[in-house]
């Protein structure tokens, strides 16, 4: 899943591709992407796009009193074409596509939204203000914002009875962070997943903002200048934990172990996270009864 480096990075690579730029058309391929209606996505023709921003995880692409909103969700990409087929596209069957933006001009530029896999979470908004996106709405403060310092951070986390882990997830306490990077941010804070917030001292909370922002600025770091297409890739080839279950810890040796769930899985390294203990992993436990 695109998290805020990833969206990040998506967000200065349309800038400069699509400011000042006239959208020709827009057609609609999945349906079921579609999460608004009014005004139709259809409106956004003729229309000159600027300024392409960031909200969290969504991408928002301003268009002369219009916003086009996208979140790519668990499996949606955007993938930038210099020039589009110019047969329109064809819904139905294993066909990815969900979107195609064209731009005015002899070249056919613009853009395809795709999503693999089955279960389809993109989601695509045509709004006049991007905070009638409901996601949008209840973010919480970005860690990009200027005035998101510790003393914000400590305030977020006070009172949280949940495990640090589903904290920095919540988009609705922190924008922008998901399941990759919250496990490389407690890699580099040396803390476990399953420490409660509330429970943190105040080195602790310090250590932690303080990898919260290197891991996210140097993901973006890394992300920077590459095309749209090249962002995966780099995103797992960053990864310290996230992702690697069985390889040795960068920084230890000790194997990276992993804990699943309905859904999802954790990744982290016992040796600099838990004190050398293994993580409970009850899906595990249930398969060796």
């Amino acid at each position: 899943m695109p998290e805020l480096p990833e969206v990040e990075a998506l967000t200065a690579f349309l800038s400069a591709r699509l400011t000042g730029r006239v959208i020709a058309e827009v057609r609609p391929v999945a349906i079921s992407a579609l999460k608004t209606y009014d005004p139709p996505v259809t409106a956004l023709a003729g229309r000159t796009v600027g300024p392409v921003v960031r909200h969290g995880k969504f991408l928002d692409i301003g268009a002369d009193g219009l916003h086009l909103v996208v979140h790519l969700a668990r499996a949606g990409w955007l993938r930038w074409r210099e020039q589009l087929p110019a047969e329109p596209p064809k819904p139905g069957g294993r066909n990815p596509l969900a979107l195609r933006v064209r731009l005015e001009g002899p070249d056919g530029d613009g853009f395809d939204l795709t999503e693999a896999g089955t279960k389809k979470g993109l989601a695509v908004y045509v709004v006049r203000d991007a905070e009638e996106v409901p996601g949008v709405a209840r973010l919480g403060p970005d860690p990009f914002d200027p005035d998101f310092d510790l003393a914000r951070f400590r305030a977020l986390l006070a009172g949280e009875r949940r495990r640090i882990k589903g904290v920095l997830r919540d988009q609705s306490v922190l924008a922008g962070v998901g399941n990759a990077y919250s496990d490389e941010v407690l890699h580099v804070a040396r803390m476990s997943p399953y420490k409660l917030a509330a429970d943190l001292s105040e080195e602790e909370t310090a250590r932690l903002f303080e990898a919260l922002g290197a891991t996210l600025r140097e993901a973006v770091e890394r992300s920077r200048g590459l095309a749209a297409g090249e962002l995966k890739a780099e995103k797992k080839l960053g990864m310290r934990v996230h992702g690697r279950t069985g390889q040795p810890c960068p920084v230890c040796g000790d194997t990276v172990r992993e804990v699943s769930f309905a859904d999802s899985s954790l990744q982290y390294c016992p040796t600099c996270q838990t004190g050398g203990k293994p993580l409970a992993d009850r899906r595990l436990s249930r398969l060796l009864k």
